[in-house]
């Protein structure tokens, strides 16, 4: 990567840290572990849209994985199939084939995520309020538009898979990329599941060397890698796995962008 590329890069992650921290980083730490679903929820958004946000943030907080079809602004990949699974042109669209749900409005879908997967109750983190359309507006316009319309893409045999939490700054950046390829892939959500996991990978509250809780996510993660550090992708198509976000953005581009 060229001085310019990395100078973009760098300033792309600064601009989503200030997302994150607008967003007061809901969807970083687990209030919930969910059981996963026997079949897999499918949840048709773009990674610019406030509302969509909001939702994903749940997820995070759930710890429930999601299969992520993109549906930016003019995409052809995804918005056709969305349209005729739910009859609107309206996104989130969450599709549950574990109780034959399809909603639209993230307040509802939070309030369902929550009373299905969760403890009943929506934490007051995650209840709507006032300041949440401020919040959302300004988020938005820290990362000007990133993630919001399609680019030209080659479209994969197989969904990708992608292990990411919705506050995580380098985890943004890959899923604003894959928006904007249109590109389907899985997201396993791996949110912070303790205080002392707070901070980044190599530099936490609590000092190194550090081993997730035994039993969680995270530790089967941990087991499976060595560490845990998000963005983490896997391409089944090419068998690609990597890390490091500046890495993904790098792969995507030169083996889907057209």
């Amino acid at each position: 990567m060229g001085l310019f590329a990395e100078i973009r890069h760098q300033g792309a992650l600064c601009a989503s840290v200030l997302t994150s921290s607008v967003e007061l980083w809901r969807g970083c730490l687990v209030e919930h572990v969910a059981r996963q679903p026997a079949l897999p929820l499918t949840l048709y958004e773009y990674e610019a849209c406030p509302y969509c946000r909001l939702v994903r943030e749940a997820l995070s907080a759930l710890h429930l994985d999601v299969q992520i079809r993109p549906c930016p602004r003019n995409g052809q990949r995804f918005r056709p199939e969305a349209l005729r699974i739910g009859g609107k042109r309206q996104f989130p669209l969450l599709v549950d084939p574990n109780t034959q749900t399809c909603l639209y409005e993230s307040r509802d879908i939070v309030h369902y995520l929550f009373r299905t997967y969760g403890s009943g109750q929506v934490p007051p983190r995650y209840r709507p309020n006032l300041a949440q359309p401020l919040q959302s507006a300004l988020a938005f316009a820290t990362r000007l538009g990133s993630g919001g319309f399609a680019s030209p893409s080659r479209a994969p045999e197989r969904a990708l898979a992608l292990w990411s939490f919705e506050a995580s700054p380098y985890s943004r950046l890959v899923r604003e990329r894959l928006c904007e390829l249109e590109l389907p892939y899985t997201l396993h959500n791996l949110a912070k599941e303790h205080w002392k996991e707070l901070g980044p990978a190599r530099r936490r509250v609590a000092p190194n060397p550090y081993v997730p809780q035994a039993g969680g996510k995270r530790h089967a993660f941990w087991q499976a890698h060595g560490r845990v550090q998000l963005p983490y992708l896997e391409d089944p198509n090419t068998g690609a796995a990597l890390f490091e976000s500046r890495a993904i953005l790098e792969y995507l581009d030169r083996t889907y962008a057209t």
